[in-house]
């Protein structure tokens, strides 16, 4: 539908073009652009197999734009991973040459399971393997996976961030306005600053770029786990995370 939401105006232009019209004439454009709509809609009917090779082509662009895009990425990754890494919260391994990159949404029940599985693996690896949080609040199912979000970059801003995630996936059941605030006091962060920096357009900004990586990714979903280029799709365990730290080297 969406493609041919697109098409139809090229189409409606196409025959503007290619035949003879009145312009200028009071009370015709009405009826010119009902004619032209059944001309289009003639040559769908009578070239049914154009528009779907039209359609399949679009889908195979689209297609291997996505690839490519997800491989620029991957390979930045691998090469360059400052820079794919950017201001996110990031812990581990300073020589950043092992980077387990983790998409998640703090009201996710998947990610607060697979929260766990990362962590038990930083615990035994984290001498070796950079791990980076980047955020994917899935907010069409999740009405607090935004301001969650936001809260836990403010406490990233008092350098509390893996402190105060660790508290948003323990706590689902309880994610609001009043835990968030009871939340920053009990890690002493400075209530003031943190109320700021969370309702601030930073905090927009810095969730929106990892929002665009994901697309560029083509992220399913949450959590979804990627190290050095090996992609994880859902909750990984924790030996096939060891078996990917083997594979990629560590």
């Amino acid at each position: 539908m969406k493609f041919f939401l697109k098409l139809y105006p090229i189409l409606l232009i196409s025959l503007a073009l290619t035949s003879c019209s009145t312009t200028g004439q009071p009370g015709q454009s009405q009826d010119t652009d009902k004619q032209l709509e059944a001309k289009v809609l003639e040559i769908i009917r009578k070239n049914p197999q154009v528009i779907l090779e039209s359609v399949e082509k679009y889908g195979k662009e689209q297609k291997e734009k996505q690839e490519s895009s997800q491989q620029s990425i991957l390979k930045e990754m691998k090469n360059n991973p400052k820079s794919v890494i950017g201001n996110s919260p990031a812990k581990g391994a300073a020589e950043q040459k092992i980077v387990l990159m983790m998409f998640s949404d703090f009201q996710c029940p998947y990610c607060a399971s697979a929260h766990e599985t990362v962590n038990q693996f930083m615990e035994k690896n984290q001498s070796k393997v950079t791990l980076v949080y980047k955020h994917l609040p899935l907010v069409k199912i999740h009405p607090e996976a935004m301001n969650s979000a936001k809260a836990s970059w403010a406490a990233l801003k008092q350098g509390k961030f893996w402190e105060y995630s660790d508290a948003l996936f323990k706590q689902q059941d309880k994610l609001g306005e009043q835990f968030y605030v009871d939340t920053a006091k009990s890690l002493k962060l400075d209530v003031e600053k943190f109320n700021k920096d969370r309702k601030s357009e930073a905090a927009n900004n810095a969730i929106e770029e990892d929002i665009k990586m994901a697309e560029k990714l083509g992220v399913p979903g949450t959590p979804f786990l990627v190290m050095n280029g090996e992609a994880f799709r859902g909750p990984a365990d924790v030996g096939e995370l060891e078996a990917t730290l083997k594979k990629v080297g560590g």
